[in-house]
């Protein structure tokens, strides 16, 4: 743990990470691009999400796959999707309180839209602690964990990789971040693809809880 007092760059994935998968916030999104693939294809939503699904594990994100194979417009897509009400999602106060005591930079590097970060951490309460967002637009529709929109990233916020760490909750996502010299930190869950790769020697931490993990760091810091 006392490897991560030197990083100068703090890089969080979005959805399943800044708030726990259990919520079902990205249910809301999955749910919404079934109904998108059943309403451009003429499809009924079983279909659709047979489709959803088989672009995901293709190209890895259903955005991908439907831009390749059906020439489907990505802003559309993003605007529609990313559209979902979390207004019961609550405040987490405890990560506002340790993101606020991390003094570095913080970034947010997700496979979603600039408008979905900004719904997610408005409603969290975090919505002013971080330093940049880099999106699927930035990444010029590259998605994690092809190694271009990592190298997007570095450049975008001239980070220094070996003082940089990823925290993610899909593991196979950290092996690129760990190609370019940052450390890498896995939010343990049991959804079989984010958790696919766990064991690779590519990840250095593993936690179950980001805000403790947060706490953990900060609390070193002090010592």
């Amino acid at each position: 743990m006392k490897n991560l007092l030197d990083i100068k760059h703090w890089i969080f994935d979005l959805d399943n990470t800044l708030y726990s998968g259990q919520t079902k916030v990205f249910s809301e999104v999955d749910k919404k691009m079934s109904t998108f693939i059943s309403e451009k294809m003429n499809v009924d939503l079983i279909k659709a999400k047979e489709i959803q699904k088989k672009y995901f594990y293709e190209y890895g994100t259903t955005l991908s796959g439907l831009m390749k194979q059906d020439n489907i417009d990505p802003h559309d897509f993003l605007e529609y999707v990313h559209d979902i009400d979390i207004s019961w999602l609550p405040k987490d106060l405890k990560l506002r309180e340790e993101l606020i005591k991390i003094k570095e930079k913080k970034f947010i590097f997700t496979n979603g839209s600039h408008g979905h970060v900004k719904n997610v951490t408005k409603q969290l309460g975090i919505d002013d602690l971080f330093d940049g967002a880099f999106d699927i637009v930035d990444a010029n529709f590259v998605p994690k964990p092809h190694i271009d929109p990592y190298r997007k990233i570095v450049e975008k916020f001239d980070l220094d990789p070996t003082k940089s760490i990823l925290i993610e909750d899909i593991a196979h996502n950290l092996e690129q971040a760990k190609n370019l010299g940052m450390k890498t930190c896995w939010l343990e869950n049991d959804e079989s693809f984010a958790k696919k790769d766990a064991d690779k020697a590519y990840i250095d931490y593993k936690i179950k809880n980001l805000p403790s993990f947060l706490q953990e760091i900060n609390i070193l810091k002090t010592a």
